[in-house]
């Protein structure tokens, strides 16, 4: 099921006014439903809406024959950036470069032939990580190989002096969170636990102020500017936080069959069991690499 945008999200996301939403309901066939006396408005039916009706499409660009370039798009994570840099340092005739997007934009930079690999780890409502997605977004299924196992959860001021236990207690009067974008995996799981917990995001003062990456999160509680936030257990041990664990997560890389085996995206994968990975999750703490370089889908024979 794809992320759903409030009515007012929806009009930021489109930025029209609030009331043009409706007449676009009503008149251009914009995707909605109405539960419980609401307007919701599917965030990927809402994108393929807009793509619908735009004139003079241009041509999308297509990767050119591997060259020494290894482009990941997707979900932002200091362990892959870590990785990253080892990799620009370990070989001279190859260089990776990332774009900030998301889980869902890394898998829909992936269907436009944009990137080579899409770092994601989106859950769905059967608790399945990134395959029900994959079957929505994707032409063809991808490889998927395991990056690692993450804990999710909640960053909190050092002592916690707002005594924040759950994410229920972000309902609180007088709690001020800072959140991640929408089309983030730690966004999706954020929204789908405060629904758990009977919370609605939009009455939390600072839901609607979104940042980028984990780090940036981090640092505004750290600041003291809010009193907590969505994210990862390696940032909060960096700077110091408290931390309320959600869950462990699955991150996967996602790479197009037919580019797997160019000399690059091998060199890339060949780091997921060097030492450097080893050390670094053991540093940061909240890592799991149980799975990590796992072929998880085609699945091995030897399986």
């Amino acid at each position: 099921m794809s992320e759903m945008l409030s009515t007012k999200e929806a009009a930021k996301f489109l930025n029209v006014n609030e009331k043009m939403i409706y007449s676009l309901i009503a008149d251009k066939g914009l995707p909605a439903s109405k539960v419980t006396g609401k307007w919701l408005f599917p965030i990927d039916l809402v994108r393929r809406w807009i793509e619908v009706g735009t004139q003079n499409y241009p041509q999308l660009a297509k990767l050119p024959p591997y060259h020494g370039l290894v482009l990941i798009a997707g979900s932002n994570d200091l362990l892959l950036d870590r990785i990253i840099s080892t990799f620009n340092l370990k070989h001279e005739k190859h260089m990776a470069m990332f774009g900030i997007a998301g889980s869902m934009g890394g898998l829909k930079a992936l269907k436009q032939d944009l990137c080579h690999i899409a770092a994601s780890h989106l859950i769905s409502d059967n608790e399945e990580y990134n395959f029900p997605f994959l079957k929505d977004e994707m032409n063809q299924m991808p490889a998927v190989v395991n990056f690692c196992l993450r804990e999710q959860g909640i960053m909190i001021q050092k002592k916690n002096p707002k005594n924040i236990r759950s994410v229920k207690d972000l309902g609180k009067q007088g709690i001020r969170i800072i959140n991640r974008q929408l089309g983030t995996g730690t966004r999706q799981l954020f929204d789908k636990e405060l629904k758990a917990s009977g919370v609605r995001g939009e009455a939390i003062d600072g839901y609607e102020n979104n940042l980028p990456k984990h780090m940036d999160v981090g640092l505004q509680i750290l600041a003291e500017r809010v009193d907590a936030g969505p994210g990862i257990r390696p940032v909060a041990t960096i700077l110091g936080l408290d931390f309320i664990p959600i869950c462990w997560e699955r991150f996967d890389f996602l790479i197009h069959k037919d580019r797997f085996f160019d000399k690059g995206i091998q060199l890339f994968l060949s780091l997921l069991k060097g030492k450097v990975i080893q050390a670094t999750a053991k540093e940061f703490g909240g890592y799991d690499l149980s799975y990590t370089g796992k072929m998880v889908y085609p699945e091995s024979e030897s399986e």
